[in-house]
């Protein structure tokens, strides 16, 4: 081992409590990088190896009632290479020991052979006699909320007939990775469940004797999903197809692939916050070490070792540290990202999850954590290899003293002498208290960001929730029905007011943009769930004309009066020109409101419902949903109640578990930049110190003098961590928004207080390990050198 190497492996060992710091600091950054990598990587990997396995279909399309024999002609249309016909209708479900009517969407089994697209992977049990019309097969995750097995049986109500279904088996499909009821956000295993049935079972049931109403197709390599939507919509046309659409805009797909997309947002961000931090770090101890060791380096330098092997030297220290961070960073990055993988399988389910991260993840995490703190380092390096030997060997200038203009002003005169040594250090060296200040910060402002989402999220809640909507429950039916069921509902026992909506599938196109998306009628002056603007609040709708939520209409970029083109795709299917009377800000979705009337007149159906939203007397809300579950036509029933309650127990499940993870990792970084900014104040002043404990300075007097810099550069870093916390929160929220949701950017009082507590907290500990080490130095040895 050559001399400079011996020297490195001192220097590491005397360093080694800073060395560590760093390190983890690195570590932390490597860790949330792999961990991203390696999720996404498993998730894109895991859905491949699904999709691939059962078939997952390329296209789907609906129709009212469709002749079976339209199935051949789909399945020799240009670029198709498979087509399955099969009936999908909803029912509502009575399970045992479960006052709510349960929404189940049931889905036909072939009667003779297996399925030829989205194949389901059994579970327990096995599939369905065709002999035995009352056998299903029910999706895993529905059977575990309700402690479901083969052999239990329970009550569905198909188009208003009560029939007795018993279990054979439990499945999961590659169509319901995620899981939720129409018109739901989150998944709610308790109240909405999958169902297979075989066909003829199926088809006695909805009236669909040699017919269908749903189709999947798988396309051949290279075949243009466009063409064969646009062919398949013309065959279904005539038939009540509501329009096809690709695997793209499949429920289930689309909300994983949206997940993907930002898991590699957050790949992007938040590891380039912790290795940011790092490199500054790395330059500070670097850059200080170098100073403590100018006669060294100039004593190398008169010993013949050349500019290229002191910097060499220096390099490998940095090297050193961070090959220990990567280290750290790659154990924890994999385990975590295992532990997340493990996570999304929760909402995501998969029947088996393929976590094998490549080399790939971890080789690039480690370059970019070694780049980070080679460049944190690199001008601390460099003046350690131009510097000449004379002058190495020389100690530094010391400091200009002078009485500046802070001194003569009354506080510096109220101050005692330990109190202005700390001002005046600060005030002569402000660049490089700005950058211990902003490192702290830094750590505050993760704290901030992570912290932000519960504030957000209430926000979310509460607006969405409880300002824009005074529903107890909304009633979706199987078919259209007359105006005059609003009537009936109200005469329901416990139903205090009842108003009604239209929904109509639609595309809406302006230019080459299209936009598959539903236009909801409501009616004029509707109070229960109106438009809502999540500033002005509730919008009345315009006799004519769209008003469009602005996701939307930054989607289709149009702006207030411009027309868009409307495409219906059900009922005579008319394509009309509207304008876009107004815009409106909503954080859930992307919809598009119409009065009922109009949106009426123009599908041409007379005065029709798609369903209905209710107020509910609480004690009467039992004998309402008896009644429920008993009435025809009925497909589902959404409680408001049940919503908030599912989303918040949806996201508390990750986001408290992100906030952990941030929490931790922020403090991380507060601790290794606090502790290294005062053990290297502690290496540059201890001749001081130890001349003013000779002197007769009390170890209470040195503390502070040493202590009271850091302290009054940590409330220094408070407000600077605020800022920097708030356009971070800014900057995720927006690299966070989705065509699903829209995340508020809502910071309260108390969540800048909760970052700075947690960060003083940190500061204090580090505060107290170096002034044990304070007390017990020793004074005749330091000052018998410069260290």
């Amino acid at each position: 081992m050559s001399s400079l190497d011996q020297k490195l492996l001192r220097g590491l060992w005397q360093l080694k409590a800073q060395v560590l710091a760093i390190a983890l600091v690195i570590a932390s950054g490597t860790a949330l990088l792999i961990m991203a990598l390696t999720t996404i990587e498993a998730l894109e990997e895991t859905t491949t190896a699904y999709y691939e396995r059962t078939r997952f279909a390329d296209v789907f399309a609906r129709a009212k009632r469709a002749p079976e024999y339209l199935g051949r002609d789909i399945a020799e249309m240009p670029g198709v290479r498979l087509a399955e016909t099969r009936i999908v209708d909803g029912a509502l479900l009575d399970m045992p020991g479960y006052s709510e009517p349960v929404v189940a969407q049931l889905i036909s089994l072939p009667e003779h052979g297996p399925q030829l697209l989205n194949a389901l992977v059994i579970r327990s049990g096995r599939l369905v006699d065709p002999n035995r019309p009352d056998e299903v097969v029910v999706s895993e995750p529905f059977a575990d909320a309700h402690g479901l097995k083969p052999g239990d049986t329970f009550d569905a109500i198909l188009r208003g007939n009560k029939r007795r279904l018993q279990v054979v088996g439990t499945a999961l499909s590659p169509e319901f990775v995620y899981a939720i009821a129409p018109g739901g956000l989150m998944p709610d295993d308790e109240r909405f469940g999958v169902l297979w049935m075989g066909r003829d079972a199926l088809a006695a049931a909805f009236d669909l004797q040699s017919a269908f109403n749903s189709v999947t197709v798988s396309l051949l390599p290279g075949a243009d999903p466009r063409d064969v939507i646009r062919r398949l919509d013309s065959l279904l046309a005539p038939f009540g197809g509501i329009g096809a659409y690709g695997r793209a805009d499949q429920t289930s797909n689309w909300f994983l692939q949206s997940e993907i997309a930002q898991q590699k947002n957050m790949s992007k961000i938040m590891p380039t916050i912790f290795l940011a931090v790092a490199a500054f770090l790395t330059n500070m101890v670097m850059a200080r070490l170098i100073e403590t060791e100018r006669r060294e380096i100039g004593l190398l330098k008169a010993f013949g070792y050349g500019n290229l092997a002191i910097g060499w030297h220096y390099a490998k220290m940095v090297l050193a540290i961070g090959a220990l961070g990567i280290l750290i960073g790659s154990i924890l990055g994999a385990w975590l990202g295992h532990w997340n993988t493990e996570l999304y399988t929760q909402f995501y389910r998969f029947p088996f999850l393929l976590y094998r991260p490549s080399p790939d993840g971890f080789v690039i995490a480690g370059a970019i954590s070694l780049a980070a703190a080679l460049a944190g380092s690199l001008f601390a390096v460099r003046r350690a290899v131009r510097l000449p030997p004379a002058e190495a060997m020389l100690p530094p200038s010391p400091p200009i003293y002078r009485r500046s203009w802070a001194s003569r002003t009354a506080l510096a005169g109220a101050l005692d002498e330990p109190s202005r040594m700390i001002l005046r250090r600060i005030i002569r060296w402000p660049a490089r208290a700005f950058l211990a200040s902003l490192g702290l910060a830094m750590s505050i402002s993760v704290l901030i960001m992570a912290l932000q989402w519960v504030d957000a999220i209430d926000s979310l809640v509460e607006t969405v929730f409880e300002r824009g909507q005074h529903q107890d429950a909304s009633v979706a039916f199987s078919d259209l029905q007359p105006i005059d069921t609003v009537r009936g509902f109200e005469n329901l026992p416990g139903v205090l007011a009842a108003e009604p909506y239209r929904y109509v599938s639609t595309r809406i196109g302006h230019g080459h943009l299209v936009e598959r998306q539903g236009i909801i009628g409501v009616p004029q002056g509707a109070i229960l769930s109106p438009v809502f603007d999540n500033e002005r609040g509730r919008i009345e709708v315009p006799p004519d004309g769209l008003v469009l939520s602005r996701k939307l209409a930054e989607l289709l970029e149009v702006e207030t009066g411009d027309t868009v083109a409307i495409e219906m795709l059900e009922g005579r299917q008319h394509r009309v020109n509207l304008p876009v009377a107004q815009i409106f800000d909503t954080y859930i979705g992307t919809p598009a409101y119409m009065d009922m009337a109009a949106l009426n007149r123009l599908a041409g159906d007379g005065r029709v419902v798609s369903g209905l939203h209710i107020r509910v007397d609480a004690p009467s809300r039992a004998a309402l949903l008896t009644r429920l579950k008993d009435i025809p036509n009925v497909a589902a029933v959404l409680f408001r109640q049940a919503a908030i309650d599912t989303f918040y127990k949806t996201m508390g499940e990750t986001i408290f578990i992100f906030i952990g993870f941030f929490v931790a990792f922020s403090l991380t970084l507060s601790v290794g930049v606090t502790y290294n900014s005062i053990r290297i104040a502690l290496s540059e002043r201890a001749r001081e110190l130890a001349t003013l404990r000779v002197l007769g300075f009390s170890r209470w007097e040195i503390s502070y003098i040493l202590l009271g810099e850091v302290g009054i550069l940590t409330w220094i870093s408070i407000p600077l961590g605020g800022v920097i916390g708030f356009s971070l929160a800014w900057y995720m929220t927006s690299a966070f928004e989705t065509e699903l949701y829209r995340v508020p950017l809502v910071l309260h009082d108390a969540t800048y207080g909760k970052a700075a507590l947690i960060a003083l907290a940190a500061a204090l500990t580090c505060a107290a390990i170096v002034r044990r080490r304070l007390d017990r130095l020793d004074l005749i040895a330091v000052l018998k050198t410069r260290e």
